[in-house]
């Protein structure tokens, strides 16, 4: 489906939304597959949970990435209907019997089996550009969709490339790097720059040892990136990008793959996005 304006994109987001909701109704089980989950078992603990649960109409298996407590994994959570949720990790065959027989089934959290998430450590964080980390499916556009993806974009491209940066600059956004450089001064600099083409660059590889934030992103959020990466070259002039990650990073490679096809299926990479005469 080919989204040509940003109201089309709204009533499509309208559309998404409602499925998010249909599914509401059911006791949802994510499985956390993202590289951490992989080589942990999570693949293994999905077949187990699909086995033991055919034909059970009242829960759904969902993929989706990896929510942060890489240490846990394999993890699963759980979300029932009234939204409430739990979350099961350092997984084995007879926890996995016991969570699907005694809460899958039975409706009763196995509290003794649940992830302890009283950590003060982590109490007053608040998730920003990971909020839908395993929360969404990152090979569903329509997932990301639904949670606002894309409106942020539709946004910038109704105002001119100078109240953008403006905008930018105003928010004090800064570079995650040493040198902190605001991110508004940079992109102010690149597009009163002389020359074209311009590009956009995402260095998506991490130098620093046992660092893996931004393959997280990807492999859980990859529009966002798609999105944060339109936003920038629109504000700059530019209308080709580049994305790095580093051969070790194969699932990202795959999942980000299938978002630009996915976006350029969808009208939200290519030419003339949205209707607003940005090609990207």
């Amino acid at each position: 489906m080919r989204i040509p304006s940003a109201v089309a994109l709204s009533d499509f987001a309208q559309e998404c939304k409602a499925d998010v909701d249909a599914r509401k109704a059911k006791r949802q089980v994510l499985v956390h597959n993202g590289t951490c989950g992989i080589a942990s078992g999570s693949k293994l603990v999905k077949s187990y949970l699909e086995e033991h649960l055919r034909g059970d109409g009242k829960v759904l298996i969902r993929d989706t990435s990896c929510c942060g407590a890489c240490h846990q994994e394999p993890m699963v959570t759980v979300i029932e209907p009234d939204g409430s949720q739990v979350i099961y990790g350092d997984l084995t065959e007879d926890k996995l019997a016991r969570i699907v027989k005694e809460h899958l089934v039975g409706g009763r959290p196995v509290k003794d089996l649940l992830t302890d998430g009283t950590n003060p450590f982590f109490q007053k964080q608040v998730k920003r550009v990971t909020r839908l980390l395993g929360l969404i499916d990152p090979y569903d556009i329509r997932d990301y969709i639904a949670h606002n993806g894309y409106q942020a974009l539709a946004k910038v491209l109704s105002l001119p490339r100078e109240k953008v940066i403006e905008e930018v600059t105003k928010s004090g956004l800064k570079g995650r790097g040493g040198a902190g450089f605001p991110t508004g001064m940079k992109w102010s600099f690149a597009a009163k720059a002389q020359g074209s083409p311009k590009y956009v660059i995402c260095n998506a590889d991490e130098g620093d040892p046992g660092a893996y934030m931004d393959r997280a992103i990807v492999e859980g959020c990859p529009h966002s990136v798609i999105e944060g990466l339109s936003t920038a070259a629109y504000a700059i002039g530019a209308n080709k990008g580049y994305v790095y990650i580093r051969a070790e990073y194969p699932l990202a490679v795959e999942v980000l793959r299938n978002a630009i096809t996915q976006a350029r299926e969808s009208g939200l990479l290519g030419a003339n996005i949205l209707g607003r005469g940005f090609d990207f």
